[in-house]
């Protein structure tokens, strides 16, 4: 007991030490700020007095010169503005540390070594601006993955210079809040049990937030994985995925001070404008710049811009609501998607030459300027560039020997390019439409799965496109059609991408990816599981690394669930298909209820009285999901004036907050408190695609579960598992 109050002082100490240090260095941060204020203060007001006192007419010789002069002042003022935000970026950080500076310590003896060093670890570093020595490491640095990964005992580390050796003979964790250490204690385990139970029993949050003091040994080597040009995770729900796709986001910039990678090389792509929002918090939590967060409907506007870009939730709605609709529009996303119809896509590329474009013999003034058959041979000849950049090159090539050879005055050159770029300049959309209207490719194909149901997509595509519009899978398949033909350079600074919801892209859309971010990494993120509108296999893995085409790729499993209550994952665990490896962290809370109806008010009255209860136990973020998102705006007109609700659509970033409806595909990659699933009837959930979807919508819950529907409960739901 004398021992471990010693330890209490030592330990009380050595935290004022640390908040003493970062507030000497807070207000030098300060002062330096003020500095050099206070010289662009004086710089502007030398700049304003020389500009007065020696210029007064740029056409004199003299007052350029002055004006020349002037420029010398540049250079040192772009310096001063670098450093100030490179100062508020320390001071920021300060602030931060300040509150909490580390959450862990370990002892390491070093090979060799008598005596083992104390290891602080952060959130951020904190070190001695005039040595090397280092207070508190960065749990990003090297020797902060020992934590992570071992026990009491022997340990490494890899670090530049090799692989470092030694043992731990202490691991340690601390809670402080507000520079007060609340607690801490020493542990033999990976990451504690208790502080992971703990945190885990908390309300959620309305953004999410960063788990430094959690990382668990797996998720630590996929967070300092930089050997794969391709990292796959395959993770159950609730696995921590887009967490570690966040950590991962921070630990390549913590590293790219090495290989000069910043936020701005960095690129999440992400399944709707709600989870934007949700996940915005996390990097600058980790004291790090935001990355470009960006949704697959985002890059189809930036390239598509003359027509109206369908939305991705229009898709979901049709692909999984129960209606007519509901098998063409999944089975014109599957054809439109396919390797097949990508075949047919390029070997259509390849024919627009020879029968899509219609060249002519130019002529001006009476003078033949260009043949058409040499113009078509030219295109057609040089098929190792893109078909755009062939055509911008005939057209330069033509206008040049026209005016060299005297064909045409200089004064035409603009009237031979608007002729010739009757040619050059392809429409996409008058390209596509004129792929469907042609049957051979078609009838060609080797797709023999979808049988009749081509002609009746053939006959809906053309009849959408010739009325100037679009399905959302047409946009898709246009897109490509454009890359192929025209290429692109937007996105020429990505150097990594991570997508979130792996499994609900399709393979062209990988392909499109690919096209894209031609010289990206990749950090792929998704659950076979929770696959959208229809089932997938562990092969969608292969089919990525094709699509992608990367060699140095890897595929992790993470099949433990840190998110739901022991009751609620055993209950949702009746909707996998495949649950064998499937681990659950023990945590234990209420039982999951379901109830049925016949009476709509009573229906109304309970879900109402629910919500109250939830509030009652002290949960904050309730939400009722609905199928479908007419499922949800029902509910929200019957439900509305009795509870305080608000119906989150996705058409824009909301704040998870309070009592929410939502429809189940916007669930995607969230979590609740409280789950209450409003629709889950017999009608609604029958197809294996829906007992997917209700695996999706309860493992969304922290603490608490309910199912309810007017009707005959769905068969999914056994009574044993209630």
């Amino acid at each position: 007991m004398e021992n471990r109050q010693s330890e209490a002082v030592l330990e009380e100490k050595y935290l004022e030490e640390m908040i003493a240090i970062a507030k000497g260095q807070l207000q030098q941060a300060h002062e330096a700020i003020e500095k050099n204020q206070q010289e662009l203060m004086e710089i502007k007001q030398e700049i304003r007095e020389n500009a007065e006192q020696r210029i007064t007419n740029l056409s004199s010789t003299d007052d350029f010169e002055a004006l020349v002069a002037l420029n010398q002042y540049a250079m040192p003022v772009n310096s001063i503005v670098a450093d100030c935000d490179k100062i508020e970026q320390k001071k920021l950080r300060l602030e931060k540390l300040m509150k909490s500076p580390y959450f862990a310590r370990i002892d390491f003896r070093f090979e060799g070594d008598v005596e083992p060093e104390k290891v602080y670890i952060g959130r951020s570093s904190l070190s001695n601006e005039k040595s090397t020595e280092m207070y508190i490491y960065d749990w990003r640095s090297p020797i902060a993955s020992v934590f992570y990964r071992f026990m009491v005992g022997e340990a490494f580390y890899e670090a530049p210079c090799g692989r470092v050796n030694g043992e731990v003979t202490l691991k340690r964790q601390y809670e402080i809040k507000d520079q007060v250490l609340c607690y801490f204690f020493d542990t033999d385990m990976n990451i504690s049990d208790d502080i992971l139970k703990q945190l885990l029993s908390k309300n959620t949050s309305p953004q999410m937030k960063a788990i430094v003091e959690t990382i668990q040994k797996e998720q630590d080597i996929v967070i300092r994985n930089m050997e794969s040009e391709l990292l796959m995770i395959q993770g159950v729900a609730g696995s921590g995925k887009t967490s570690i796709a966040l950590h991962r986001a921070a630990y390549l910039m913590y590293q790219g001070l090495q290989n000069k990678l910043s936020a701005n090389n960095i690129l999440i792509i992400s399944p709707n404008p709600t989870f934007e929002n949700y996940i915005s918090n996390v990097l600058p939590e980790l004291g790090e710049e935001n990355v470009v967060s960006v949704m697959f409907e985002d890059m189809l506007r930036s390239v598509l811009k003359e027509r109206a870009i369908p939305s991705q939730t229009r898709f979901w709605e049709l692909s999984i609501a129960d209606s007519p609709y509901r098998k063409i529009v999944k089975s014109s996303m599957d054809y439109k998607t396919s390797e097949s119809f990508r075949q047919i896509l390029d070997r259509f590329i390849e024919d627009i030459p020879l029968y899509e474009i219609d060249f002519q013999d130019i002529y001006l003034d009476g003078h033949l300027v260009a043949e058409k058959e040499q113009m078509r041979s030219f295109v057609c000849r040089h098929k190792e560039a893109p078909l755009a950049i062939r055509l911008e090159q005939l057209e330069s090539r033509i206008v040049e020997e026209a005016c060299e050879n005297k064909k045409i005055a200089k004064s035409e050159k603009n009237q031979l390019r608007q002729e010739l770029q009757k040619f050059t300049k392809p429409n996409v959309y008058q390209l596509y439409e004129s792929l469907w209207e042609k049957e051979a490719y078609f009838s060609q194909s080797e797709e023999t799965a979808l049988g009749n149901k081509i002609w009746q997509i053939r006959k809906n595509t053309l009849k959408k496109l010739q009325a100037s519009g679009m399905y959302y899978d047409d946009a898709i398949a246009i897109l490509y059609l454009y890359l192929k033909i025209y290429g692109s350079n937007r996105y020429r600074n990505i150097r990594q991408v991570i997508i979130d919801e792996a499994q609900d892209y399709y393979p062209l859309q990988y392909e499109i990816f690919r096209m894209l971010f031609p010289g990206a990494k990749f950090t792929v993120l998704g659950d076979i599981n929770q696959t959208l509108g229809r089932q997938e296999h562990i092969s969608f893995y292969d089919e990525v690394q094709k699509r992608l085409g990367k060699e140095k790729a890897s595929l992790v499993t993470l099949d433990k669930s840190f998110r739901c209550t022991n009751e609620i994952l055993q209950f949702s665990l009746q909707f996998m298909k495949d649950r064998a490896d499937m681990q659950s962290f023990n945590r234990s809370g209420d039982n999951v209820t379901s109830m049925s109806f016949d009476d709509e008010e009573a229906y109304i009255k309970e879900l109402s009285r629910e919500i109250e209860t939830c509030r009652d136990q002290g949960l904050e973020t309730i939400c009722l999901l609905c199928k479908t998102a007419s499922n949800a705006k029902e509910l929200y007109s019957k439900i509305k004036d009795r509870v305080d609700v608000r119906l989150i659509t996705g058409e824009n970033a909301e704040t998870l907050q309070g009592n929410l409806i939502i429809p189940s595909y916007m669930a995607k990659g969230l979590e609740f408190d409280a789950v209450l699933i409003c629709d889950a009837d017999a009608r609604s959930y029958r197809n294996e695609e829906d007992r997917n979807l209700l695996y999706i919508e309860c493992t969304r819950a922290l603490h608490r579960l309910s199912l309810y529907c007017m009707g005959e409960m769905t068969g999914f739901v056994t009574k044993q598992s209630l």
